[in-house]
């Protein structure tokens, strides 16, 4: 199973199913990855990089997953799902080389601006005077209280640094030897100590702090720091991203900390548009898995996985009746589709199916990516000019003026309506990207919330109703922007069934089940199981599922090929 790591690389392995048959099934595989999203991407790198042989196997014609590229309107790429990136780990870029295999980030700046009805705007960004500045137009002592809030999360995101790039301290699911579960107890030893010392030197104050912004709603905690509603939700919108919660929400305050916990080139919480659109992580990092040997199938869709007499997994079926083998298999599918679809019946214990069925994939969000042949022009701004501005560079925050707003826009979704005047955050990268679009026209991303999974009254199969809906989002940017609707040459929309049925994300929950604190760290995906391994020996999950969660990391894919290559090496 483990063999010296090939000197000369294969460059161009990736394949469609329709040519790999002979390839897939000539030999048997150390390990194969269902699912060639970012993620799965990843830790076929890292498997291939220690010398184990790996095929990636992707139902789509596309790889990425929810990391995508696509041209579907003729010379507008749309980034169709994932938008932006600042998540992606330093340790998988670092690692991977990813710069040198074509990822390249373009920094915003301003990254956020937020128009107001009433004539007024907030800009923010990475410019410390710019920000003092912006918020003093609604309160000087906001304006003063902003570092302080930006200085403070950013040690919390520094105390959490650690826990992202490694396993949770799981407890030993199977039998072992005394040396194994002494090493083991050393391990976790040392990694409560490391915690516990990280704890101790931040200060009871900020301990409180960090404990607060966990547990409580995110209106409570920038109540606690802020007066002007707009600073509020625009910051609150952080904490609402792919959840169907609202800033009142108890616990979506560590999703506000989720979100601005990345970087980019080394600066704290900035996010980034990258060249060519999001596919070009997914690209970048399959690359690298290929140049370190791996193989990647687009179009191989998996049915369902082998299992041996013995119980442990042998490989998987495709949809065509294609068996490969393997030793071992990553699935960076969701916990649901993992174990649910994929796992034939009568394998895994009840307690652990009724903890995956249990999960929640309650999701809220809709997608539209447009084709526009002019930038937006805001009343707000006073500026009739073609060319881009400041306020066109970051995330445009429509509909969200108030927390009230945002939790008014959430509340119409609990009752089983897509809101009425919905959260947009709008993102123009080909105003930084010129690969993405033809000259004078632009790609525009909307990312929409609250749109339920089924509506009360309608269907997002009716193509009226996703119309209207359509046109209540472009109306509504209208507002902020006349003239705005008149610009869109064609658009492409995912709801959440539609998310589901073309990237596979179970409820249309693009970060693979909830983050709330219950779902979290040594629960993610379930309790028992948050160290990548599952109850079927020789299964894998090396998603967003698993830890540390959603968002264009890398880390679950890192983490869980780590895991991998350690039992490997332990049962040689």
């Amino acid at each position: 199973m483990w063999r010296q790591h090939q000197i000369r690389r294969r460059l161009s392995t990736c394949i469609s199913a329709a040519k790999s048959t002979r390839l897939l099934t000539e030999k048997k595989w150390d390990a194969l990855v269902i699912g060639g999203g970012h993620n799965g991407l990843t830790a076929a790198a890292y498997l291939a990089r220690s010398g184990l042989s790996v095929a990636v196997l992707e139902r789509r014609h596309v790889l990425g997953g929810a990391a995508v590229t696509e041209e579907l309107i003729p010379g507008f790429k749309f980034s169709r799902c994932s938008y932006l990136q600042s998540l992606l780990r330093p340790a998988v870029i670092e690692e991977l080389e990813l710069a040198k295999h074509g990822l390249k980030m373009l920094k915003r700046s301003p990254s956020s601006f937020t128009p107001c009805i009433d004539g007024r705007y907030l800009l923010l960004g990475p410019d410390n005077e710019l920000n003092y500045s912006e918020i003093s137009k609604f309160s000087k002592k906001d304006a003063d209280a902003y570092p302080k809030y930006e200085n403070l999360l950013e040690s919390f995101c520094k105390f959490m640094d650690p826990l992202m790039d490694s396993a949770p301290p799981e407890k030993m699911q199977r039998i072992a030897s005394l040396k194994a579960r002494m090493k083991d107890n050393l391990h976790k030893s040392v990694f409560w100590g490391h915690l516990m010392q990280r704890a101790v030197a931040m200060g009871q104050k900020e301990l409180l702090d960090f404990m607060d912004l966990l547990l409580a709603p995110a209106s409570k905690v920038l109540n606690n720091w802020f007066e002007s509603d707009v600073l509020k939700a625009t910051l609150g919108t952080d904490a609402i991203i792919g959840s169907a919660g609202s800033v009142s929400t108890p616990g979506s305050g560590y999703v506000l900390l989720h979100h601005i916990m990345g970087q980019t080139d080394g600066d704290r919480g900035i996010w980034s548009y990258v060249e060519g659109g999001m596919g070009s992580v997914s690209l970048a990092i399959s690359k690298a898995a290929i140049e370190a040997g791996a193989t990647i199938a687009t179009e191989a869709q998996v049915s369902n996985l082998m299992i041996e007499d013995s119980g442990r997994v042998s490989g998987v079926l495709l949809a065509d009746g294609t068996q490969v083998r393997s030793s071992v298999v990553l699935s960076n599918a969701t916990p649901y589709k993992t174990f649910m679809e994929f796992v034939p019946p009568n394998i895994l214990p009840d307690d652990f199916l009724g903890a995956v069925k249990n999960i929640d994939y309650t999701s809220a969000t809709t997608k539209i990516n447009l084709a526009v042949d002019k930038l937006p022009q805001f009343n707000c701004c006073k500026i009739n000019s073609p060319d881009a501005g400041p306020q066109h560079t970051g995330t445009i925050h429509i509909g969200s003026e108030s927390m009230e707003e945002i939790d008014s826009a959430w509340r119409d979704s609990v009752n089983g309506i897509p809101s009425r005047r919905p959260v947009i955050e709008m993102t123009i990268p080909s105003v930084l990207d010129k690969t993405i679009s033809p000259p004078g026209k632009h790609v525009i991303n909307l990312f929409i919330q609250y749109t339920p999974y089924k509506p009360s009254e309608g269907s997002w199969e009716d193509p009226e109703y996703r119309e209207s809906f359509a046109r209540r989002c472009f109306n509504l940017i209208d507002e902020y922007a006349p003239g705005f609707s008149s610009s869109v040459i064609g658009y492409d929309m995912l709801t959440p069934p539609d998310l589901e049925r073309i990237i596979g994300l179970t409820g249309g929950h693009i970060l693979h089940g909830s983050m709330g604190l219950d779902s979290l760290f040594l629960m993610r995906p379930v309790k028992g199981w948050s160290n990548y391994r599952t109850p079927l020996q020789g299964l894998y999950l090396c998603g967003s599922g698993a830890h540390p969660g959603g968002g264009v990391m890398g880390a679950p894919g890192r983490n869980a090929a780590h895991a991998v290559i350690q039992d490997i090496k332990e049962q040689s």
